[in-house]
Protein backbone atom coordinates (compact mmCIF):
# COMPACT_ATOMS: atom_id res chain seq x y z
CA UNK A 1 0.00 0.00 0.00
CA UNK A 2 0.85 3.40 -0.60
CA UNK A 3 2.06 5.51 2.09
CA UNK A 4 1.68 9.39 3.15
CA UNK A 5 4.11 11.61 1.37
CA UNK A 6 5.94 14.72 3.18
CA UNK A 7 5.84 18.21 1.98
CA UNK A 8 3.06 18.88 -0.07
CA UNK A 9 -0.09 21.57 -0.10
CA UNK A 10 -3.71 21.82 -0.94
CA UNK A 11 -4.41 24.34 -4.04
CA UNK A 12 -8.55 23.91 -4.70
CA UNK A 13 -10.44 24.96 -5.57
CA UNK A 14 -10.46 28.36 -8.08
CA UNK A 15 -11.49 28.99 -11.26
CA UNK A 16 -8.57 30.94 -13.82
CA UNK A 17 -10.11 34.22 -14.39
CA UNK A 18 -7.55 35.02 -17.07
CA UNK A 19 -6.73 33.86 -20.63
CA UNK A 20 -4.78 30.68 -20.58
CA UNK A 21 -6.04 29.86 -16.71
CA UNK A 22 -7.89 26.58 -16.17
CA UNK A 23 -9.86 25.66 -13.15
CA UNK A 24 -8.09 23.96 -10.10
CA UNK A 25 -10.26 21.05 -8.54
CA UNK A 26 -10.87 20.94 -4.58
CA UNK A 27 -8.74 17.94 -4.71
CA UNK A 28 -5.51 19.41 -6.42
CA UNK A 29 -2.05 19.45 -4.70
CA UNK A 30 1.42 20.93 -5.08
CA UNK A 31 4.66 19.03 -4.22
CA UNK A 32 6.91 21.00 -2.22
CA UNK A 33 9.68 18.60 -2.20
CA UNK A 34 11.62 19.54 -4.67
CA UNK A 35 11.85 22.99 -6.78
CA UNK A 36 9.52 21.13 -9.25
CA UNK A 37 6.73 22.28 -7.25
CA UNK A 38 4.79 19.90 -9.41
CA UNK A 39 0.56 21.60 -9.86
CA UNK A 40 -0.89 17.12 -9.27
CA UNK A 41 -4.08 16.78 -9.97
CA UNK A 42 -6.39 13.80 -8.43
CA UNK A 43 -4.94 10.53 -9.71
CA UNK A 44 -1.71 11.99 -11.62
CA UNK A 45 1.66 11.83 -10.07
CA UNK A 46 4.41 14.37 -10.65
CA UNK A 47 7.65 14.36 -12.72
CA UNK A 48 9.13 11.99 -11.05
CA UNK A 49 6.21 9.22 -11.45
CA UNK A 50 6.04 8.04 -7.54
CA UNK A 51 4.96 10.50 -5.69
CA UNK A 52 0.80 10.40 -6.76
CA UNK A 53 -2.26 12.22 -5.94
CA UNK A 54 -5.21 10.14 -4.11
CA UNK A 55 -8.09 11.59 -3.08
CA UNK A 56 -6.17 15.18 -2.41
CA UNK A 57 -3.88 13.69 -0.43
CA UNK A 58 -0.06 12.79 -1.78
CA UNK A 59 1.20 9.32 -1.33
CA UNK A 60 4.61 7.93 -1.93
CA UNK A 61 5.18 4.28 -3.89
CA UNK A 62 8.51 4.30 -3.18
CA UNK A 63 8.27 1.82 -0.51
CA UNK A 64 6.94 -0.56 -3.46
CA UNK A 65 9.26 0.48 -6.07
CA UNK A 66 12.45 -0.51 -4.17
CA UNK A 67 14.74 -1.80 -7.22
CA UNK A 68 18.31 -2.35 -6.05
CA UNK A 69 20.01 -3.45 -2.72
CA UNK A 70 24.06 -3.84 -3.08
CA UNK A 71 27.54 -3.62 -1.40
CA UNK A 72 29.43 -1.21 -2.63
CA UNK A 73 32.85 0.09 -1.56
CA UNK A 74 32.24 3.44 -0.38
CA UNK A 75 34.65 4.80 -2.88
CA UNK A 76 32.18 3.91 -5.64
CA UNK A 77 29.86 6.93 -4.64
CA UNK A 78 32.45 8.49 -5.08
CA UNK A 79 33.92 9.17 -2.05
CA UNK A 80 37.44 9.87 -1.15
CA UNK A 81 37.63 11.46 1.88
CA UNK A 82 34.45 9.54 3.77
CA UNK A 83 35.35 6.46 5.67
CA UNK A 84 38.06 5.00 2.94
CA UNK A 85 38.24 1.37 2.13
CA UNK A 86 34.82 0.76 4.28
CA UNK A 87 31.32 -0.82 2.51
CA UNK A 88 28.73 0.98 2.20
CA UNK A 89 24.73 -0.52 1.88
CA UNK A 90 23.42 1.20 -1.53
CA UNK A 91 19.64 1.23 -1.78
CA UNK A 92 17.24 2.76 -4.57
CA UNK A 93 13.98 3.03 -5.60
CA UNK A 94 12.99 4.05 -9.71
CA UNK A 95 12.14 7.60 -10.50
CA UNK A 96 13.79 10.95 -10.70
CA UNK A 97 12.85 13.84 -10.20
CA UNK A 98 15.49 15.06 -13.42
CA UNK A 99 15.24 13.81 -17.18
CA UNK A 100 19.55 13.88 -17.98
CA UNK A 101 19.83 13.30 -21.36
CA UNK A 102 23.07 11.36 -20.42
CA UNK A 103 21.42 9.20 -17.24
CA UNK A 104 23.46 6.15 -16.83
CA UNK A 105 20.47 4.23 -14.61
CA UNK A 106 17.95 5.50 -16.90
CA UNK A 107 16.48 1.49 -16.55
CA UNK A 108 15.63 2.81 -13.45
CA UNK A 109 15.52 6.23 -12.91
CA UNK A 110 13.53 7.08 -15.64
CA UNK A 111 11.38 4.16 -15.45
CA UNK A 112 8.71 3.61 -12.72
CA UNK A 113 7.21 0.66 -14.12
CA UNK A 114 8.50 -3.36 -14.00
CA UNK A 115 9.85 -6.30 -12.00
CA UNK A 116 10.87 -4.78 -8.56
CA UNK A 117 12.68 -6.18 -5.50
CA UNK A 118 10.83 -8.73 -3.37
CA UNK A 119 11.05 -6.46 0.13
CA UNK A 120 8.28 -5.99 2.42
CA UNK A 121 7.67 -2.43 2.19
CA UNK A 122 6.46 -2.50 5.81
CA UNK A 123 9.49 -3.81 6.71
CA UNK A 124 11.62 -1.92 4.51
CA UNK A 125 14.10 0.42 7.00
CA UNK A 126 14.43 -2.58 9.53
CA UNK A 127 15.23 -4.69 6.78
CA UNK A 128 18.18 -2.32 5.40
CA UNK A 129 19.40 -1.66 8.84
CA UNK A 130 19.59 -5.84 9.11
CA UNK A 131 21.58 -5.97 5.84
CA UNK A 132 24.39 -3.25 6.85
CA UNK A 133 25.12 -4.72 9.93
CA UNK A 134 25.28 -8.55 8.52
CA UNK A 135 27.44 -7.37 5.44
CA UNK A 136 29.46 -5.33 7.51
CA UNK A 137 29.19 -2.09 6.06
CA UNK A 138 29.75 1.11 7.94
CA UNK A 139 27.03 2.88 6.34
CA UNK A 140 24.32 3.56 4.36
CA UNK A 141 23.82 4.96 0.92
CA UNK A 142 20.80 5.93 -0.62
CA UNK A 143 21.85 6.44 -4.64
CA UNK A 144 21.36 5.18 -8.12
CA UNK A 145 18.22 6.97 -8.60
CA UNK A 146 17.71 10.09 -6.68
CA UNK A 147 16.96 9.44 -2.92
CA UNK A 148 15.02 12.71 -2.76
CA UNK A 149 11.92 10.94 -5.02
CA UNK A 150 12.25 7.88 -1.77
CA UNK A 151 12.14 10.64 0.55
CA UNK A 152 10.36 9.01 3.02
CA UNK A 153 11.78 5.82 3.16
CA UNK A 154 15.39 7.40 3.42
CA UNK A 155 14.68 9.56 6.16
CA UNK A 156 12.68 6.33 7.85
CA UNK A 157 15.87 4.58 7.18
CA UNK A 158 18.24 6.99 8.38
CA UNK A 159 16.81 7.20 11.62
CA UNK A 160 17.02 3.72 12.14
CA UNK A 161 20.54 3.64 10.82
CA UNK A 162 21.73 6.12 13.13
CA UNK A 163 20.45 4.47 15.94
CA UNK A 164 22.40 1.49 15.27
CA UNK A 165 25.33 3.55 14.50
CA UNK A 166 25.83 3.28 11.24
CA UNK A 167 26.38 6.61 8.74
CA UNK A 168 24.20 7.88 6.33
CA UNK A 169 25.03 9.11 2.98
CA UNK A 170 23.28 10.75 -0.50
CA UNK A 171 24.70 10.39 -3.73
CA UNK A 172 22.39 13.18 -5.16
CA UNK A 173 21.86 15.75 -7.73
CA UNK A 174 20.75 18.01 -5.15
CA UNK A 175 17.56 19.01 -6.13
CA UNK A 176 15.96 19.52 -3.18
CA UNK A 177 14.02 22.63 -1.34
CA UNK A 178 15.32 23.91 1.41
CA UNK A 179 12.97 22.49 4.05
CA UNK A 180 13.41 18.48 3.38
CA UNK A 181 17.01 19.10 2.67
CA UNK A 182 17.50 20.98 6.16
CA UNK A 183 15.40 18.31 7.99
CA UNK A 184 17.80 15.13 6.11
CA UNK A 185 20.35 16.68 7.56
CA UNK A 186 19.89 15.62 10.74
CA UNK A 187 20.46 12.61 10.06
CA UNK A 188 22.58 12.41 6.99
CA UNK A 189 26.52 12.40 7.51
CA UNK A 190 28.08 12.35 4.19
CA UNK A 191 27.03 13.94 0.60
CA UNK A 192 27.98 13.50 -2.89
CA UNK A 193 26.57 16.11 -5.29
CA UNK A 194 26.13 15.96 -8.71
CA UNK A 195 26.71 19.26 -10.02
CA UNK A 196 26.26 18.96 -13.54
CA UNK A 197 27.26 22.13 -15.07
CA UNK A 198 27.73 25.98 -13.90
CA UNK A 199 25.17 27.40 -16.50
CA UNK A 200 21.77 27.80 -16.04
CA UNK A 201 21.24 27.30 -20.18
CA UNK A 202 23.46 23.99 -20.29
CA UNK A 203 21.50 22.46 -17.06
CA UNK A 204 17.70 23.26 -18.19
CA UNK A 205 19.30 21.76 -21.91
CA UNK A 206 21.01 18.84 -19.98
CA UNK A 207 18.67 18.06 -17.14
CA UNK A 208 15.42 19.54 -17.19
CA UNK A 209 16.25 21.15 -14.02
CA UNK A 210 18.20 24.57 -12.99
CA UNK A 211 21.44 25.24 -11.20
CA UNK A 212 20.27 27.72 -8.62
CA UNK A 213 18.85 25.07 -6.15
CA UNK A 214 21.18 23.01 -6.55
CA UNK A 215 23.90 25.47 -5.55
CA UNK A 216 21.55 26.52 -2.89
CA UNK A 217 21.39 22.55 -2.02
CA UNK A 218 25.52 22.33 -1.65
CA UNK A 219 25.56 25.60 0.83
CA UNK A 220 22.85 24.08 3.38
CA UNK A 221 24.73 20.68 3.48
CA UNK A 222 28.28 22.96 4.19
CA UNK A 223 26.50 24.83 6.93
CA UNK A 224 24.85 21.40 8.45
CA UNK A 225 28.14 20.25 8.27
CA UNK A 226 27.52 17.15 6.39
CA UNK A 227 30.40 16.40 5.08
CA UNK A 228 30.92 17.54 1.30
CA UNK A 229 31.94 16.73 -2.00
CA UNK A 230 31.28 16.74 -5.13
CA UNK A 231 31.44 15.61 -8.62
CA UNK A 232 31.10 17.07 -12.33
CA UNK A 233 30.40 15.17 -15.24
CA UNK A 234 32.79 15.84 -18.18
CA UNK A 235 30.47 15.84 -21.34
CA UNK A 236 31.83 17.17 -24.20
CA UNK A 237 29.95 20.45 -25.88
CA UNK A 238 27.72 20.56 -22.51
CA UNK A 239 30.03 20.89 -19.33
CA UNK A 240 33.50 20.95 -20.59
CA UNK A 241 33.98 24.41 -20.86
CA UNK A 242 37.10 25.68 -19.02
CA UNK A 243 35.95 29.22 -18.64
CA UNK A 244 33.04 27.47 -16.87
CA UNK A 245 35.12 25.27 -15.32
CA UNK A 246 37.11 28.41 -13.87
CA UNK A 247 33.66 30.05 -12.30
CA UNK A 248 32.87 26.95 -10.62
CA UNK A 249 35.66 25.81 -9.13
CA UNK A 250 35.95 29.66 -7.88
CA UNK A 251 32.47 29.41 -6.69
CA UNK A 252 33.20 26.25 -4.69
CA UNK A 253 36.03 27.60 -3.36
CA UNK A 254 34.30 30.54 -1.85
CA UNK A 255 31.13 29.15 -0.76
CA UNK A 256 32.10 25.87 0.09
CA UNK A 257 35.52 26.10 0.73
CA UNK A 258 38.80 25.32 -1.30
CA UNK A 259 39.47 21.67 0.58
CA UNK A 260 35.95 20.29 -0.48
CA UNK A 261 36.89 17.33 -2.86
CA UNK A 262 35.96 17.83 -6.45
CA UNK A 263 35.50 14.57 -8.92
CA UNK A 264 35.77 15.56 -12.72
CA UNK A 265 34.09 11.79 -14.24
CA UNK A 266 34.85 10.98 -17.50
CA UNK A 267 31.40 10.84 -19.86
CA UNK A 268 31.02 7.79 -21.98
CA UNK A 269 28.06 7.69 -24.55
CA UNK A 270 24.91 6.81 -23.06
CA UNK A 271 21.08 6.81 -23.07
CA UNK A 272 20.38 9.79 -24.97
CA UNK A 273 23.77 10.85 -25.76
CA UNK A 274 24.89 7.79 -27.48
CA UNK A 275 26.11 10.04 -30.70
CA UNK A 276 28.46 12.04 -28.32
CA UNK A 277 32.47 10.66 -28.18
CA UNK A 278 34.15 9.97 -24.51
CA UNK A 279 35.64 12.83 -23.03
CA UNK A 280 39.10 13.14 -23.81
CA UNK A 281 41.81 12.62 -21.20
CA UNK A 282 43.37 15.95 -22.02
CA UNK A 283 40.19 17.59 -21.46
CA UNK A 284 39.81 16.14 -18.13
CA UNK A 285 43.37 16.76 -16.92
CA UNK A 286 42.63 20.44 -18.09
CA UNK A 287 40.44 21.04 -15.99
CA UNK A 288 41.62 19.47 -13.06
CA UNK A 289 44.37 21.93 -13.91
CA UNK A 290 42.32 24.58 -13.81
CA UNK A 291 40.60 23.24 -10.49
CA UNK A 292 43.90 23.41 -8.73
CA UNK A 293 45.08 27.09 -10.09
CA UNK A 294 41.62 28.10 -8.94
CA UNK A 295 42.62 27.18 -5.55
CA UNK A 296 40.72 23.86 -4.80
CA UNK A 297 43.09 21.17 -2.74
CA UNK A 298 41.74 17.54 -3.55
CA UNK A 299 40.89 17.23 -7.61
CA UNK A 300 39.99 13.66 -8.62
CA UNK A 301 39.35 12.28 -12.34
CA UNK A 302 36.93 9.45 -12.31
CA UNK A 303 35.83 6.80 -14.70
CA UNK A 304 39.44 6.21 -16.65
CA UNK A 305 40.75 2.55 -17.05
CA UNK A 306 43.80 1.71 -15.61
CA UNK A 307 45.69 1.63 -18.62
CA UNK A 308 44.91 5.71 -19.50
CA UNK A 309 45.67 6.52 -15.49
CA UNK A 310 49.22 5.04 -15.38
CA UNK A 311 51.07 8.40 -15.81
CA UNK A 312 49.00 10.68 -13.66
CA UNK A 313 47.87 10.20 -9.99
CA UNK A 314 44.20 10.45 -11.06
CA UNK A 315 41.99 8.66 -8.12
CA UNK A 316 44.83 9.18 -5.07
CA UNK A 317 44.81 11.76 -2.22
CA UNK A 318 47.87 14.37 -2.63
CA UNK A 319 48.87 16.37 0.56
CA UNK A 320 48.45 19.69 -0.59
CA UNK A 321 52.17 21.04 1.45
CA UNK A 322 54.44 18.16 0.93
CA UNK A 323 52.93 16.86 -2.67
CA UNK A 324 53.10 12.73 -0.36
CA UNK A 325 50.57 10.34 -1.74
CA UNK A 326 48.76 9.97 1.39
CA UNK A 327 46.11 7.38 -0.13
CA UNK A 328 46.46 5.42 -2.75
CA UNK A 329 43.47 3.80 -4.72
CA UNK A 330 43.49 1.62 -7.97
CA UNK A 331 39.36 1.59 -9.15
CA UNK A 332 37.04 1.79 -6.56
CA UNK A 333 39.80 0.15 -3.93
CA UNK A 334 42.41 1.61 -1.54
CA UNK A 335 46.08 0.37 -2.04
CA UNK A 336 47.59 2.34 0.85
CA UNK A 337 47.32 4.55 3.22
CA UNK A 338 49.74 7.05 4.53
CA UNK A 339 47.44 9.10 7.19
CA UNK A 340 47.75 8.95 10.85
CA UNK A 341 44.77 9.98 13.08
CA UNK A 342 43.70 12.32 9.35
CA UNK A 343 47.66 14.12 9.31
CA UNK A 344 50.00 13.81 6.70
CA UNK A 345 53.48 12.57 7.93
CA UNK A 346 54.95 16.57 6.83
CA UNK A 347 51.54 17.74 9.62
CA UNK A 348 49.30 18.68 7.23
CA UNK A 349 45.61 18.01 8.69
CA UNK A 350 43.89 16.25 5.30
CA UNK A 351 39.76 16.94 5.94
CA UNK A 352 37.48 14.28 5.85
CA UNK A 353 35.79 11.97 8.07
CA UNK A 354 38.15 9.09 8.77
CA UNK A 355 36.98 6.91 11.65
Amino acid sequence: MPKPALFFRKLGPRQGTEKGQTSISLETVQCELCPHHCIIPPGKTGICGIRKNTGGRLVTFCYEKICAVDIDPIEKKPLFHFLPGTKTLSIATRGCNLRCLNCQNWQISQITDGAVLSINPEHASDTFVELAIKSKSKSISYTYTEPTIFYELMIETAKKAKKAGLKNIIVSNGYIEEKPLTELCKYIDAANIDLKAFSNDIYIKLSGGKLEPVMKSLKILKMNKVWLEITNLVIPSFSDNINSCKEMCKWICKELGAETPLHFSRFYPMYKLKDISPTSIKTLIEMKKTALRQGLKYVYIGNVSKNEADTEPFEDTICPKCNKTVIKREGFFVRETNLKKGYCSCGEKIPGVWK
